[in-house]
C-alpha cells in the first residue's frame, strides 16, 4: 500500500509562489510516473501536470503553463509543484497521485494512489 502525503499548501498574494511537495510512505513505493491535480470548491478534479518516472518528460495544464515546474528527486522519494506568479484562480486544493502505468498521461483514472491533499489560496 503506497500512501502520499503533500505539504508546502498555504496562503500566499497574488504574483507569489509556493512549493509543493509529496513524498510516500509505506515500504511498497515503486518509481512510477507522478501527477499533480487541483480541485477548486464547486468545481471537478482537473490535471495540472505529470511527470514520468525519471524526470525527463513532463505535461501541464494550459492554463499552469510557464507558470508551474513538476520535478522529482528519485533519492528523495519526493516530487515538487513549483508555483509562481500564482493567481486567484489557482486557488484548490492539490493532490498528487502515482500512476498506474510506465508513462505519463494526464487522465485521473490512469492514478491508482492519491494523497489527501494540501490547500493553496491566493487572494488578489
Amino acid at each position: 500500500q503506497v500512501q502520499l502525503a503533500e505539504s508546502g499548501g498555504g496562503l500566499v498574494q497574488a504574483g507569489g509562489s509556493l512549493r509543493l511537495s509529496c513524498a510516500p510512505s509505506g515500504r511498497a513505493f515503486v518509481t512510477r510516473p507522478m501527477g499533480w491535480f487541483r480541485q477548486a470548491p464547486g468545481k471537478v478534479r482537473e490535471f495540472v501536470a505529470a511527470i514520468g518516472s525519471e524526470g525527463s518528460t513532463t505535461y501541464y495544464a494550459a492554463p499552469v503553463e510557464g507558470r508551474f515546474t513538476i520535478s522529482r528527486d528519485n533519492a528523495k522519494r519526493t516530487v515538487y509543484l513549483q508555483m509562481n506568479n500564482l493567481k486567484a484562480e489557482d486557488t484548490a486544493d492539490y493532490y498528487c497521485a502515482q500512476n498506474r502505468n510506465t508513462v505519463p498521461t494526464t487522465a485521473a483514472q490512469d492514478y491508482g494512489y492519491w494523497g489527501r491533499g494540501t490547500q493553496v489560496s491566493v487572494s488578489s
